[in-house]
């Protein structure tokens, strides 16, 4: 029975209400003739009143159901009718006015993403069979519009020490979850992309890291290696005499010449020292300055060397074509084959010219030879290597890693482009070392992100303000040259995209940098403070860095959820959690792993952001 019959069945008893009222002359005998179908229309309302109770719960359930699917994954007219009957079916259940009919649930609209529901119910009737010859009939009809704007998410994802086991198990989960939910098979005529930023002690950008901080300095190839020069010869006599003559045939030494003595027997003071050559013959030379009366005697000139220096003391000279080294500057050496003593070791460079320079303090004479390769490295700030003083005052060295940290100056609590204002460099130490887990830009390919979750592995202090900004960053136009193709986010302007970024962390902030080291003003988790370096970091604690980003983000007309999973008994914790997001609505702080993917899924809901359209 349709709406419009209902009304009209209305209509006439309320005719026959009035017309009854009239109880003089002949109206009372009207009346009388008319009792009996005015006990029928009466009877009649009955129906009428319950098939405009089953019409409101049949449009009530179909809208529900028309929702149901709108938040569901399919795609086809078939999986809308396999989510929907079921679901209208399940919310009708307990009513008792009638029975469903005709259920039919499809995709419409001019660009097909509106749901289009369509159901009707009969209903038992007490007396309008009479008319009807058969059961009411209640139709409803619905219809549900996605969301009409693209969607564009970065996950920003906790994978510190603290979230090893189960922890990131759960995460793991939950996040899969949400991406399922918000990345929709179909990506036209709008899109849906996530990006996942997981963070640790920083944030590993792989290849993409030069980008970000601007290249390093790097390393000069080392063709050569040697501490001696020309042919060594033999020690043939020795004095016992201030100052000590030496005999050796044909020495062709000079006055002033640095040497080095090795193997003599009996007078074995001469050896592994070096001495400056004066006095000179064809034949023989003095050491100047040293007195050898008290020596033993010379006994044999057997295994017996005199080897001239290169340097003033025999120290390591490297060939290195073009090496730009000044005096004074510590370098640091790899790879050399050989010559391997010089390796894994910072050295003072002295008496640079174009193509060569001197280690200083090397003693050649106690290296081996060198054979081929190795390079030499800056270590500075910028440099693959960096040489800094830690805590204690006791040099170190860290080598750079394809992680980035938080930038300084003007530009830290912006988004602008990295060409403009480079992020910090990141020299981590080997017992907190950049995590493997790269950031992955916006995509619409679900088996990008799921791969990229699955390979989350937790470990690490928590740097997670690198973290919070890279969230935005993966979101932000003005950030965008670093990003390619479609993971290029959407302007700002364009009132067609939402930006959403959800943070989850379990609050323990604790790292923060200076010039790319751990700073000494990180608190405790962050490492050991022998690894640390001997300075503050500029943009002050990691807490606060977070906060600030936040509100830049909010500011940007970014949507910030927080996820607070089991959060530490930290005020700043519980503030960074509350402030940073949106409003207290968006704030979700579950405790155990089942409310941690609860709280995923009810965000991916939320991320449809669906409306009942008519």
């Amino acid at each position: 029975m349709s709406v419009t019959l209902i009304n009209r069945c209305r209509k006439g008893l309320e005719r026959l209400s009035g017309f009854a009222r009239a109880r003089s002359g002949a109206v009372a005998l009207q009346f009388a003739v008319l009792a009996l179908p005015m006990a029928v229309l009466a009877f009649g309302l009955i129906d009428v009143n319950r098939a405009n109770m089953a019409h409101r719960i049949l449009q009530d359930s179909l809208d529900a159901a028309a929702l149901i699917v709108a938040k569901s994954d399919a795609d086809t007219d078939s999986e809308a009718q396999a989510i929907g009957e079921p679901a209208l079916k399940s919310q009708i259940k307990w009513s008792r006015e009638g029975k469903l009919k005709n259920v039919l649930f499809k995709f419409g609209g001019s660009d097909g993403t509106t749901v289009i529901a369509d159901a009707s119910m009969s209903i038992d009737t007490v007396v309008a069979d009479l008319w009807l010859k058969g059961d009411m009939i209640i139709d409803a009809h619905s219809e549900v519009v996605r969301t009409a704007y693209d969607l564009e998410v970065s996950l920003i994802l906790d994978v510190t020490g603290s979230m090893v086991g189960s922890k990131v198990a759960d995460l793991k989960v939950a996040a899969a979850d949400l991406v399922n939910l918000v990345v929709r098979d179909v990506q036209t005529p709008y899109y849906s992309k996530v990006a996942i930023v997981p963070y640790s002690m920083a944030v590993n950008l792989g290849g993409s890291a030069a980008t970000a901080r601007g290249a390093i300095q790097p390393a000069k190839t080392i063709t050569g290696a040697s501490w001696s020069t020309g042919t060594s010869k033999t020690v043939t006599g020795a004095t016992k005499a201030n100052p000590v003559v030496i005999t050796s045939s044909a020495h062709g030494f000079a006055n002033g010449d640095r040497i080095y003595i090795s193997g003599v027997s009996g007078m074995t003071q001469l050896n592994s020292k070096v001495y400056t050559v004066a006095g000179t013959t064809a034949n023989t030379f003095q050491l100047s300055g040293v007195n050898g009366s008290s020596y033993s005697t010379f006994s044999t000139s057997s295994g017996s060397k005199i080897t001239k220096c290169q340097a003033t003391n025999c120290e390591v000279v490297v060939t290195s074509a073009g090496h730009g080294f000044a005096a004074n500057q510590v370098i640091y050496i790899t790879g050399v084959s050989g010559m391997t003593n010089l390796n894994n070791l910072a050295w003072t460079v002295t008496n640079p010219t174009a193509n060569t320079f001197t280690l200083s303090g090397s003693v050649g004479p106690t290296f081996s030879s060198y054979s081929s390769s190795g390079s030499a490295y800056c270590t500075t700030t910028g440099c693959e290597y960096y040489r800094f003083f830690n805590t204690s005052g006791t040099a170190k060295i860290h080598r750079i890693s394809t992680c980035v940290t938080e930038r300084t100056g003007a530009q830290a609590y912006t988004d602008t482009a990295p060409g403009a204002a480079p992020l910090g460099y990141n020299y981590p130490s080997t017992s907190n070392p950049c995590l493997t887990n790269t950031v992955t830009p916006l995509t619409a390919t679900k088996s990008t992100l799921t791969t990229a979750i699955t390979a989350l592995a937790a470990g690490g202090s928590t740097g997670g303000h690198v973290g919070v900004a890279w969230g935005w960053y993966a979101l932000s136009p003005n950030f965008s040259s670093i990003f390619s193709g479609s993971s290029q986010p959407a302007a700002y302007s364009d009132r067609d995209v939402m930006k959403v970024a959800i943070l989850m962390t379990d609050g323990e902030y604790n790292t923060s940098y200076c010039n790319g080291v751990i700073a000494k003003s990180s608190t405790s988790g962050s490492g050991s403070t022998s690894d640390q370096i001997n300075c503050d970091a500029p943009n002050g604690h990691a807490f606060d860095q977070a906060r600030a980003l936040c509100a830049k983000m909010k500011e940007a007309g970014i949507v910030i959820y927080t996820v607070g999973f089991q959060v530490v008994s930290d005020q700043r914790a519980q503030d960074l959690v509350n402030q940073c997001a949106t409003d207290a609505g968006h704030v979700y702080l579950p405790a155990t792993g089942t409310a941690l993917q609860d709280a995923f899924r009810r965000i991916g809901q939320d991320l449809s952001n669906l409306r009942i359209s008519k």
